[in-house]
Parts: structure tokens; sequence; C-alpha cells
């Protein structure tokens, strides 16, 4: 048996181009909890975590639209947790015949204040607005605000996940054997005062880094990211297209990927491997096992000795 912790890309719940509903959100859910109950019928532990950047938008524009503002990020990050959990753990209990518990937690995720992407904002969060409208909110609401193709939006620090505060009740209950679903959305942002108090911070922290801590924590034997496409390409769009099998922390990076799609993924397995020695796999989420047994997707491995 093996501990496995698997990071569900936004397409487990959203795929591109549809409509941010309950119905299509519950739909996508119910084929990622099948995959996920087929590694559980291999016999492998899971512990789960997910994107949630659609919903944090769609939250926000409900607040917008009320006329109440938006709530900070770190509530909205709170609030989406609880509601992609349940649905998840729901969808897990219907799709797994075998005796098994699950159980979703509230995950803060602790982050220095002094990190320097809080220098420069960079994570793209809500809506889309145009020059004027997003220059008149900057100054409203203090935010920072950058161009995103044609429009504008307001964009956030993407700080380095530092701690996760509620390991030790993570540890506690998969070592009673609960399928434990945590750190959506990289977890909530939170910071430490020098009275030692904590306190929620507009941010949001790269779900694949804040997995990956996580599965370096629980000294899990594999970290699985599974996304929309099957594998690490290099040349990616260009007649030398080609998926990467099995490679190295090492042999990645002399490679470069784009910031904004796969080099967060890339970085993240790179730094769970040479911190536990384990696996990391990038792939498609119906290819789950295969990457497992190192037949599909890309597997980050450490290097031969």
């Amino acid at each position: 048996m093996a501990r496995v912790v698997v990071a569900l890309g936004g397409n487990a719940l959203l795929r591109r181009g549809e409509p941010v509903s309950a119905a299509t959100q519950r739909d996508n859910i119910r084929r990622a909890a099948l995959a996920l109950a087929r590694l559980m019928a291999e016999g492998h532990q899971l512990v789960v975590t997910h994107g949630n950047g659609p919903q944090v938008g769609l939250l926000a524009l409900q607040g917008e639209a009320a006329g109440k503002g938006a709530f900070p990020l770190d509530v909205l990050g709170a609030e989406t947790e609880g509601m992609i959990g349940y649905v998840l753990q729901q969808e897990l209990d219907n799709a797994y015949a075998g005796a098994a518990r699950f159980a979703t937690l509230l995950t803060q995720v602790e982050v220095d204040p002094h990190d320097p992407a809080f220098d420069a904002p960079s994570k793209p969060v809500g809506s889309v607005y145009s020059e004027s409208d997003a220059k008149r909110l900057a100054e409203q609401r203090g935010w920072s605000i950058a161009r995103d193709g044609d429009a504008w939006r307001r964009v956030v620090a993407s700080p380095k996940p530092v701690r996760i505060l509620e390991i030790e009740v993570i540890r506690l209950l998969v070592a009673q054997g609960v399928t434990v679903i945590c750190a959506g959305g990289g977890g909530i942002p939170v910071a430490q005062r020098a009275d030692g108090a904590y306190f929620g911070v507009e941010a949001v922290i790269d779900k694949d880094h804040a997995s990956g801590l996580l599965a370096a924590e629980l000294k899990a034997d594999a970290f699985l990211m599974l996304t929309d496409v099957p594998a690490v390409f290099t040349g990616w769009g260009t007649p030398a297209q080609r998926a990467l099998g099995d490679v190295t922390p090492q042999e990645l990076a002399a490679l470069d990927f784009a910031a904004g799609s796969m080099g967060p993924k890339v970085q993240a397995a790179c730094d769970f491997v040479i911190r536990s020695g384990g696996m990391a796999g990038i792939g498609a989420l119906d290819d789950a096992s295969a990457i497992l047994a190192r037949r599909a997707g890309t597997r980050v491995v450490p290097p031969q000795v």
C-alpha cells in the first residue's frame, strides 16, 4: 500500500469554457471521485487536495453584486474549501464500495508576511474590468491591478507556503485510516503576528506547492498532480513537442516551463522529490493508476545512485 497525496487540478471541478454551476461542478467531481476510488480499490491510502480558483471568483462576484463588497480572500478560501470538500466527500462515499471513512478539514497554511511576493502581486483573482473601472476600484479599495489579455483584473500576492497549521490533526486522521480532503486551493492563507496570534491575509497560495509541502510532511510515497494534459511536454505547441516520462529534478532544472501553467507543477514536483525521495507524477486524471505504475504521465524521480 502506498500513501499518495493527490492534487486535483481545476479541470476536476470545472473544465475550460464550462459554466460555474453547481450541477456542472458536481458532474466533474463525480468523475474525479470515480478515478480516486479506483486508486483506493488498488489499496492506496489517499490524501486529497483540490483547486478553487473559479469558485473564489464566483463568490467575490456574488458579494459585489449584493452591494456588500467581496469578503477577504482568506474567508472566501475557507468557504470554498467547505463547499468543494462537501461535494467531493459525498461523491467519494458514493463511488467507493469498500469500508472507508472520509473527512474534509479546513486547513490554514502559514505564509511569511515579508515574502517578496507581497511586493509584486501577480495572481489574478475575481472579475475582469475595463482599464478605467480597474483603476477606479484600485484607488477605492487599495487593489493592485494588471492587464489580463484584453481586460484588467485585480492581482494579489502568491507567497510560498511555510507551514500547515493543522498538520498534526491530518496525521492523526491518516493514522486512523481516514481519507482526508484538505488544503483546498492551497489552504487558507494566514500569517503570524509578533505576539503569536494568527490573522488572514489577502493572498492566494499555489495549490501544487502547498500540496507538495503536505505530501512531504506526511512522508507520502507519491505525490500526484492530476490535470487536463497527459504529461509534461518539452517544445509544447511545436513540431518538436515531446512528452517526458521518467525524469529527475536535475534534468528538469535545465528546461524552461511557463510560469502561469506547468512551471509551478514542475517546481512542486521537484521540491517534493528532493525533500522526500518519493515519486511525483503529473498527468491526466483518468491515468492516475497508470502514473503510479509508471506507465503514463511524467514521473519525477530521484536520480539513480
